[in-house]
């Protein structure tokens, strides 16, 4: 179920990124929400992720831990690929509890992961 409140920045997500296309991202991701729109509420920011490692690593790919359960130990901030997007292309992190009961979890970024990603965004974008 999409999201129907602006989630705070550094929120770990899932997105849906289907209907974009190629060499945008196209398929459902897990991203880090940068910036609240200040005129839209409907509207975030976000960069996505990647369990891939980029096949060269340049100033705007940051290795980060996995937000995911069982997924890779890592991932990577594609901080070349921000977008804005809709709330309704957003949802919290499927998972499971102890008992294996479904949960749905927003996690978040520490503080300097999260400037870490703006530093590496204001790279890719050449501010």
């Amino acid at each position: 179920m999409p999201l129907l409140y602006q989630p705070k920045e550094g929120s770990v997500l899932i997105c849906d990124f289907r209907g974009y296309e190629i060499p945008e991202m196209i398929k459902v991701r897990p991203v880090v929400v940068i910036r609240k729109h200040k005129t839209n509420s409907l509207l975030v920011t976000v960069v996505p992720l990647s369990t891939t490692a980029p096949d060269r690593i340049l100033d705007h790919h940051l290795e980060l831990q996995s937000h995911l359960q069982g997924a890779s130990p890592v991932c990577w901030a594609k901080c070349d690929m921000v977008a804005t997007v809709s709330l309704s292309r957003l949802d919290r992190i499927k998972s499971r509890d102890r008992h294996g009961k479904r949960v749905y979890v927003i996690s978040h970024l520490e503080t300097d992961e999260f400037y870490a990603i703006k530093v590496a965004v204001r790279s890719a974008l050449g501010l």
